[in-house]
């Protein structure tokens, strides 16, 4: 085995997998986990491989989700629903993250075993805690929008949802940020936590990321003129964001956020915009199938049992969390009752990000000892969401009467 045909596996056989979950009404994204964590169990890609070389494609394939939920951050739209989505966005994420890392550090001790010798409270299920409920803030856009469309759903619900969807993913990188300098000062300096690491350290990488980010758009708004045809077009789009990715590596910040900040830019600074986003599609299929692939190939069986209530732990903290937020945001705001009743539900769908960060996550030096047992579960929670989410969708979007084939 070698990397080149490790990726060449994972594009056939996680296409495959996607088409399957596609014929009996699976996400598509389900079905690439399911297979990787399949390729997993029967040991086809040795670990050192996955856990290497690999690495590469979740680097890669978060370099463009980010441009992507970068792109989707329209300022005219943000604008006009501002005051319900800047009430409610930071308390349904702030809400997941507070709910999951407190059931997390609380019972963890009970659901999640070890391969570490005495572990603690302080160095180990809080870290785990904070790490797992920052990314949890994440919601992923395809299953609400796919819902949407479907049933041609329109009204305050649903516009607000979007806008709300638009920002969650950006609010948690940065609670990403914050929840990884907190976790590695309890992990490796439990005696000497500095403020310097819980906070201002994640806070220059944040503004680092984001200056980055904004300095590679404006660079591919001035050379995007020069592409004459669409092919030209998707290689200068895909090496600025190979670029954007390889420059934060190298400066120790995050590639992810860089990402987003560029395709803010080019959202909101470029007039004619929409094909510097349409052409990631012409590649979209073979990039998600490689990494929600090699995101089940990190499942780790010799956790499964643990990771299994991890998960379901993750899924009811998270879904509480937020719908909660939602309701308090809301309320603040004083959102349609539709809004108030019902966003929560919207936001509960969880994939691109969530699995990205969380293999981030594992790839962090100090987190070695959580590496193996996060990922699965949170693999694990992605999973569950993915099944109960376009359902509960659906259920909000025909409550609120705001479905063409509700009226």
């Amino acid at each position: 085995m070698n990397s080149i045909l490790a990726v060449g596996i994972f594009v056939v056989v996680g296409l495959f997998g996607g088409f399957v979950a596609r014929k009996i009404k699976f996400p598509t994204i389900s079905g690439y986990i399911v297979i990787g964590i399949c390729l997993s169990l029967l040991n086809v890609i040795p670990r050192e491989l996955i856990n290497g070389e690999l690495n590469v494609i979740t680097d890669v394939s978060l370099g463009i989700i980010g441009y992507l939920v970068g792109g989707s951050l329209d300022l005219k739209r943000l604008k006009k629903f501002g005051r319900n989505i800047i009430s409610i966005a930071p308390f349904e994420a702030v809400g997941a993250w507070i709910v999951v890392t407190l059931l997390i550090a609380f019972l963890g001790s009970f659901i999640v075993k070890f391969g570490i010798p005495n572990p603690n409270f302080y160095q180990t299920y809080l870290p785990l805690a904070i790490v797992i409920g920052a990314i949890s803030c994440a919601t992923a856009p395809a299953a609400t929008v796919a819902i949407i469309h479907e049933y041609k759903a329109s009204g305050p619900l649903t516009t607000t949802l979007l806008a709300v969807i638009a920002l969650d993913d950006a609010l948690c990188i940065i609670a990403y940020a914050i929840g990884s300098g907190v976790a590695e000062a309890l992990i490796t300096s439990l005696k000497n936590i500095s403020l310097y690491k819980m906070l201002i350290f994640p806070t220059i990488n944040i503004v680092g990321s984001i200056l980055l980010g904004i300095a590679f758009g404006f660079g591919l708004i001035y050379i995007s003129r020069f592409a004459k045809t669409r092919q030209k077009l998707l290689a200068m789009v895909l090496g600025m964001i190979l670029l954007c990715v390889g420059t934060a590596k190298a400066l120790g910040i995050f590639s992810i956020l860089a990402n987003m900040a560029m395709g803010f830019v080019i959202a909101n600074k470029m007039r004619h915009h929409e094909n510097m986003f349409k052409v990631i599609n012409d590649i979209e299929d073979v990039v998600f199938a490689m990494f929600f692939t090699l995101a089940g190939a990190h499942f780790d069986l010799g956790v499964i049992k643990a990771a299994g209530m991890l998960g379901l732990l993750i899924v009811i903290g998270r879904c509480s969390g937020k719908l909660i937020g939602v309701r308090i945001g809301a309320s603040i705001s004083h959102a349609p009752s539709v809004v108030k009743k019902y966003l929560g539900f919207g936001l509960l769908p969880k994939a691109g990000v969530t699995v990205g960060l969380a293999i981030l996550a594992k790839q962090h030096p100090a987190f070695s000892s959580i590496g193996n047992i996060m990922v699965s579960g949170i693999l694990t929670s992605v999973m569950i969401n993915e099944l109960i989410a376009p359902p509960l969708m659906k259920y909000a979007v025909f409550k609120a009467g705001e479905t063409f084939k509700g009226k």
